[in-house]
C-alpha cells in the first residue's frame, strides 16, 4: 500500500468501524424491546443480518489495507488451500454453534423477563420461577455449546462427559457447602418461602427481595444496600409479604375525658379513611383502653393494609386522629406531675 492511499484507507477504516457501532446500537434497541412485536424469528433476522455486516466489514477493511492472506500463511509455510479447506468448516460450525447458543440465550431471556410482568395473584411466584428458569438455561446452553465445539473440532466428546461426572463426584464431595446451598436454594423456590419482591427479615436484615438464585439470594433494604445470603445460611426467615400487615396506632386523652364518647366520635368519623389510602384493606376500628398512664388512657386503634405498608398508614391514621380529637375537643394529655404539700401543723 503506498504511502497516498494510508489517509484514504484510514478514513474508510474509522467509517466502517462507527457504522458498525451504530448498527449495533440498534440492534440492542430493537432486540431489547418488551413488546410483543419482538418475536424469535425477528431476533434472528437482527443477529443473521449482524454477523453477516461484521464479516462484510472485516473483508472490506482487509482489502483497504491491501493485506493479503495467502502471503501471511506462505511466511508459515502453510499452503492456504489446505489451511482453510481444513478450517473453514469447522470455524463455520463454531460460528453456527455460537449463534445459535447466543440466539437461544436473547430468546429465553425475553422470554422469561415477560414472565410475571403483568399483574396477577401470582406475579411474584412467577417472576421468582422465571429467573430460576432462566438462570438454569443459561448454565445448560454454555455447557452444550462448549461440548458441541469440542466435538466440531474433532475432540471426542464422550471421554470429556466422563470425565466430567468423575469430576463432579469428586468436586460433590469436597463441596458440600455448595450443594447444600443448591438443595436449599431449590426447597425455597418449589415451597415457596419467598418470592422475589417480598420483604423478608434474615438474622435482622430485612429488605426487598431482588434476586433468588439457586446459590444465593440477594436482599435490598430501604437504605440501598445489597446483601447476599447463602441459600443454605438462610434459617430462619420471617416473610412479611404473604400475609396482610396490621396498622397498630396508640393514643391518649386526658382523664377528665370521656372514654364512651371518643370511641363514639372515632367510630363515627373514622370511616373514609380507607378511600383516601388505596393500600388499606379496611375501616380503621378502634379496640379500646389499652392501660391508664400516669397522665391520661392509653387506647388503641388498628387498621389492615397490604403488607410493608403499614408504616406510612400509622402515621397517616395518627394525623386523622389528631385531627378529628382537636375537632371535637377532646384534650390529649402531656406528661405532668402533681405535686402535694402536707398542711402546717397547728401551733400549739
Amino acid at each position: 500500500m503506498s504511502l497516498v492511499n494510508l489517509p484514504v484507507a484510514t478514513g474508510f477504516t474509522i467509517l466502517i468501524i462507527i457504522v458498525l457501532f451504530v448498527i449495533f446500537m440498534v440492534q440492542r434497541y430493537v432486540i431489547n424491546l418488551r413488546s410483543e412485536d419482538v418475536k424469535a424469528r425477528t431476533i434472528f433476522v437482527v443477529y443473521l443480518t449482524y454477523l453477516f455486516l461484521i464479516a462484510f466489514a472485516i473483508v472490506t477493511i482487509l482489502h483497504l489495507w491491501d493485506y493479503n492472506i495467502a502471503n501471511y500463511f506462505q511466511d508459515l509455510g502453510l499452503d492456504l488451500s489446505i489451511v482453510l479447506e481444513d478450517s473453514i468448516p469447522k470455524l463455520v460450525g463454531t460460528l453456527v454453534v455460537m449463534f445459535v447458543a447466543l440466539l437461544i440465550l436473547k430468546v429465553s431471556k425475553i422470554t422469561m423477563g415477560r414472565v410475571g410482568s403483568k399483574e396477577s395473584p401470582n406475579q411474584r411466584r412467577k417472576r421468582t420461577i422465571a429467573k430460576i428458569t432462566l438462570s438454569v438455561v443459561k448454565y445448560i446452553i454454555v455447557i452444550i455449546a462448549f461440548l458441541a465445539t469440542l466435538s466440531v473440532w474433532g475432540v471426542n466428546v464422550a471421554p470429556a462427559l466422563a470425565g466430567l461426572g468423575i469430576a463432579g463426584l469428586v468436586i460433590g464431595l469436597g463441596a458440600q457447602k455448595f450443594i447444600n446451598d443448591l438443595i436449599s436454594g431449590f426447597f425455597i423456590i418449589f415451597e415457596n418461602h419467598f418470592n422475589v419482591g417480598d420483604w423478608i427479615e434474615i438474622n435482622g436484615f430485612m429488605g426487598e427481595v431482588t434476586d433468588i438464585g439457586l446459590k444465593t439470594t440477594k436482599v435490598k433494604n430501604f437504605k440501598g444496600e445489597v446483601r447476599i445470603f447463602n441459600n443454605g445460611g438462610i434459617d430462619p426467615v420471617s416473610n412479611f409479604s404473604q400475609h396482610p400487615a396490621l396498622a397498630i396506632v396508640d393514643f391518649a386523652i386526658a382523664y377528665k375525658e370521656d372514654v364512651r364518647k371518643t370511641i363514639e366520635v372515632l367510630t363515627k368519623d373514622l370511616p373514609g379513611f380507607e378511600n383516601d389510602h388505596p393500600e388499606v384493606l379496611e375501616t380503621p376500628r378502634i379496640l379500646g383502653v389499652t392501660s391508664l398512664a400516669d397522665s391520661g388512657v392509653n387506647m388503641r386503634a388498628v387498621i389492615k393494609t397490604q403488607s410493608m405498608t403499614q408504616w406510612g398508614i400509622e402515621r397517616a391514621l395518627r394525623q386523622r386522629i389528631k385531627e378529628i380529637l382537636d375537632t371535637h375537643d377532646i384534650e390529649i394529655p402531656f406528661p405532668q406531675v402533681t405535686v402535694h404539700y402536707p398542711k402546717d401543723k397547728k401551733q400549739s
